[in-house]
């Protein structure tokens, strides 16, 4: 495996540059990552890897079929984190998450399959896929239904369903994860948690959706990355694998843990309206990636978040660029024309 040629999608965004960083810390291959620098793409995240000669940068949309045919070429194996992610914006539109989530996947899978790449093509997906769970419900299993709610969660089954497709039609190596909410550094700010750590600094109030009590299983961000790390090398072609963080918790336990942590009063948190058809509780059953993939999430939340926390106090500059539009910049000032 050794100096393998991996083309990431989407390597620019928060769970991409987590895992183009563990790429390039623990292994020896070379990476091309391709991201279309939209709102959530950030080329400042890996600007310190702009001169590793294992590493290159183009940018572009996974629905350019010109482009992924050239890329695939000189792929061996694909990582596809490249997705459009944010469920209140899906809401407000849909066609960019079928542009890019459903089409741009079915222009990887045909590239790749053209390009006769052996592989593996991993799919990085989500439990959001499932639906949602009662209180009283095991946790989410690799072949429950899918039953997704909201316009971006309909948009990642369906890519699913097309990779499933490639393997069962041509044989593509396709092997799917489905991973539980993420934290850690790098997440781009209208997310739960960066979002409240941001307001807590600037003292800003804490808007929580209905009554706060809808439940997710968190996971920091390279313990997931780890899990994609693990299905790349030792994953099954046409298994799906769920990751989590087997940690379940209110998203007010998730704020209150951080006004405890940055040492705010309560009243900070302001309860607003809910979010249409907000999916009450997801939880991952993750034996199988324990079994066949022998990974395990290794931070517990308190850790992580301690982490997360005071990465964010550190890089106060990243996240105020972002809230300005600066980093929108970054790219012009590098490669000399605008996004």
């Amino acid at each position: 495996m050794n100096n393998k040629k991996i083309l990431v999608t989407g390597g620019c965004g928060f769970i991409g540059t987590n895992f183009i960083r563990l790429l390039m810390k623990e292994r020896d291959y070379h990476v091309t990552n391709l991201d279309a620098l939209t709102y959530a793409g950030n080329l400042e995240n890996l600007a310190d890897l702009e001169k590793n000669p294992r590493y290159r940068f183009v940018k572009g949309r996974i629905e350019d079929e010109g482009l992924v045919e050239s890329l695939m070429k000189e792929a061996e194996a694909v990582v596809n984190f490249a997705a459009e992610s944010h469920v209140d914006r899906s809401i407000k539109s849909a066609r960019p998450f079928i542009t890019t989530n459903v089409m741009g996947t079915q222009v990887l899978l045909d590239c790749f399959r053209k390009a006769g790449c052996h592989g593996p093509f991993v799919h990085v997906s989500t439990d959001e896929v499932y639906g949602s769970l009662q209180k009283e419900d095991p946790p989410f299993r690799e072949n429950n239904h899918l039953r997704p709610n909201s316009p971006y969660s309909a948009s990642k089954a369906s890519s699913d369903l097309l990779c499933r497709a490639a393997w069962k039609t041509f044989q593509v190596p396709v092997i799917i994860t489905r991973c539980s909410n993420n934290y850690g550094p790098y997440q781009f700010p209208e997310k739960l948690i960066p979002l409240m750590i941001i307001n807590c600094l600037q003292g800003r109030k804490l808007p929580v959706y209905g009554d706060g009590l809808n439940i997710r299983d968190w996971i920091f961000v390279k313990d997931h990355c780890k899990g994609v790390l693990c299905a790349l090398e030792k994953g099954r072609p046409g298994a799906i694998y769920n990751l989590g963080g087997n940690c379940e918790l209110t998203n007010l336990q998730v704020v209150e843990t951080i006004l405890r942590l940055l040492g705010k009063p309560k009243d900070l948190i302001e309860f607003v309206n809910d979010r249409p058809g907000h999916d009450r509780r997801y939880a991952m059953d993750i034996r199988l990636a324990q079994r066949e993939l022998d990974w395990n999430p290794e931070t517990d939340f308190e850790t992580g978040m301690e982490k997360t926390v005071k990465w964010y106090m550190d890089n106060q500059s990243w996240w105020e660029n972002i809230l300005s539009g600066q980093y929108r910049s970054y790219y012009k000032d590098h490669y000399g024309r605008d996004l």
